[in-house]
Order: structure tokens, then sequence, then C-alpha cells
């Protein structure tokens, strides 16, 4: 596998920004938002080299192997940035899931000194959308007026985790996922495979997360059987909930979205979008198309929240148990165990 690898998908972004730099007027706040495994960590990297003035800063972002969604520079750079005194890289701390209040708060303090190199600081915050409310709530001033020469970059998997307040205070940029074919020929370069197009539709079309997609593909193929089955009727959901429990709740979650996704293309013949579903076509014909939106949206709520806040194993038991059922209840009950997402996010724990 090469070590590294531009990503030419990043250009319309690569030359945006430059041009905003040519003229004179770089952001001080930048949210980069889009789907996970895009390059949007590589995109925040390329840019701090380019705001620190780097001599050696690659023309395009440039992924990296082994880093997180392609979280490098470019390999003649990337030391001189991870070594940089003026950068902090705010994640949620080793065992955590979420960005606390403190970590903001010591983040704000340090902006607010002198640089150490007599130039730019600069502060890259991923998954932004992993902050709690509170450290949301403290990030709001600094987002509004950043003292100096100060550059916030927030990445985003997933906005709509993000206040309101702080979407307004970022330029935002927007990272989608490239054609297939331009993902195949990059992927095929970083290393020849013909499982590429199975993990690229495993990873809803995301180059880099079809990296780590293509290692699961023996999990991910497993789970099709389960979900395909307890649709119809062959397997309990119970039984699947306590096997699916012991793997990662995100991935599974969003393994899940993509599968409802797949059907809705599928049975709103979408144009444009590949209507490869594990689910039988005589097992969506019984499902009213309406509650599949229903039931993808009551997802999404409860991918928004934050790790913690609901019992894993009632969650996808409540959830493959409605899928057993063929929706029949989404409208009214949509997650058994007492998680019921509601319409301002919080969630019911009685």
């Amino acid at each position: 596998m090469m070590e590294s690898l531009d990503i030419p998908w990043l250009e319309p972004l690569a030359a945006a920004w430059r041009g905003g730099a040519d003229r004179g007027r770089p952001a001080h706040a930048v949210l980069l938002a889009g789907p996970a495994g895009v390059g949007k960590r590589a995109a925040a990297a390329w840019i701090a080299t380019h705001r620190f003035g780097i001599s050696s800063a690659a023309k395009l972002p440039t992924y990296r192997g082994g880093a997180n969604d392609g979280a490098a520079p470019g390999p003649t750079n990337f030391q001189q940035l991870a070594d940089h005194a003026d950068l902090r890289w705010i994640r949620p701390l080793d065992g955590k899931q979420t960005i606390h209040i403190d970590q903001i708060r010591e983040l704000v303090d340090d902006l607010s000194l002198t640089s150490y190199e007599g130039g730019a600081k600069l502060a890259i915050i991923e998954p932004a959308n992993a902050m709690t409310a509170n450290a949301a709530n403290s990030l709001l001033k600094t987002l509004e007026e950043p003292p100096g020469d100060t550059l916030l970059i927030l990445v985003a998997d997933r906005v709509a985790g993000l206040p309101a307040t702080i979407l307004s205070r970022c330029q935002r940029l927007n990272v989608a996922a490239p054609p297939e074919g331009v993902s195949l020929a990059w992927l095929n370069r970083l290393y020849p495979s013909p499982d590429w197009a199975a993990a690229l539709r495993m990873a809803g079309g995301a180059p880099l997360a079809a990296i780590r997609a293509r290692e699961r593909l023996d999990v991910t193929d497993g789970m099709g059987r389960d979900f395909s089955q307890v649709a119809e009727r062959r397997l309990s959901p119970i039984e699947v909930a306590a096997r699916w429990c012991q793997l990662d709740p995100d991935f599974v979650l969003e393994w899940i979205a993509r599968q409802v996704q797949r059907c809705i293309y599928r049975v709103t013949g979408s144009v444009g979008e590949r209507y490869e579903t594990v689910v039988a076509g005589s097992v969506l014909n019984r499902i009213d198309r309406r509650n599949l939106f229903c039931y993808l949206d009551g997802i999404n709520r409860v991918r928004s929240q934050s790790a913690g806040s609901f019992n894993v194993q009632l969650t996808l038991e409540g959830l493959l148990i409605e899928w057993a059922q063929g929706l029949q209840n989404c409208g009214n009950k949509f997650i058994r165990g007492g998680l019921l997402p509601i319409p301002d996010g919080k969630v019911n724990t009685k």
C-alpha cells in the first residue's frame, strides 16, 4: 500500500482556500462538513500547513496510510505540522466519546496567549459534533471574536449535532464523496484489490471509509444475512441484537442506516443511486415506504445522541424487532426499551 497519495476530489476546496488567502481575506473559523471518510481531516491538516506558511506545503491534501480520515498534510511536512507549537488538535480523550468543556476552556485560554513562533495560532476540533452542549457554548465568544491571528477549523461528520449558534459563526465548506469511478481509480492506485467496489458500496461511496470497510467485509456480509433473515422472520431479533452489540455501536448504527437508505432508493426508484440491498424485494413490497423514512429518521436521531445516553443492546433489540414486524408501528413507537427519539433530540429513558 502506498504511504501517501494526493486526494484529487479535494482540489475545489484547495483552490477555494488558496483564492481566499490570495485575496487577503482568510477566514477565522471554518467548518468542514461531510460524511465520514471523504478526507475532511486531511483537508484540515493541509489548511494548517498553508496558514502556518510551511514552505514544503503540498498542493493538495494528502492521504497518509493509517491516519484518521487521511489526516496528514503530505509526506514531507507531516512532522513539521505535528511538532508546531501553535497548533492544537482537540479530540475526545482516550476512552471518551465526547469533547468536554474543560478541553475547550483550556483551548480558549491557550489561544489568548501570544503565539510561540510569532505567527498564527490554529486549532482543529474534530469531530466538532462530539462537543457537549456546554463545550460548544464555551467556544462561541472565541468563534465570534478570535484573538489575534487565529484560525479555528471544525470538522463535522454530522452537522445535525451542532448548535445553530456554532454554524452561524463559521464559514462552511462542504466535502462530498466523489463519483464512484474517481473513488475506485484512487483506491486501486493506493492498493489494487478486487474488493474495492464492494467496500465502497459498504462505505456509502466515501473512499477513505472504504479502506476500513474492506477490512470488515466478512463482518458486514454476516450482518447483511442477519438483517435479511430478521426481516423474513427466520432469525430472532433478540439473538441478532446480542451479537451486534459486541461490535462498535457507531459502526452498527451507521450500517443499519445505510441499508435503510438503499431500501428507500430502491422503492422510490431514485435516479443514479445503486439499488443493491440485502433485503428481498418481496419484503420491501410489504413495507409502507413512508415508514422507511420514519425508521431512518429514528436511527439518525439515535446516532446523534452522545455515547452512554442509551442502552445499546435494548436499542438494537428495538430496531430489529420493529424491522421484523415490517415497521408497522414505526410512527407510534419506534424503539422499545424506553428509548424514544423525540422532536427536541432528547432521550426519554423512563
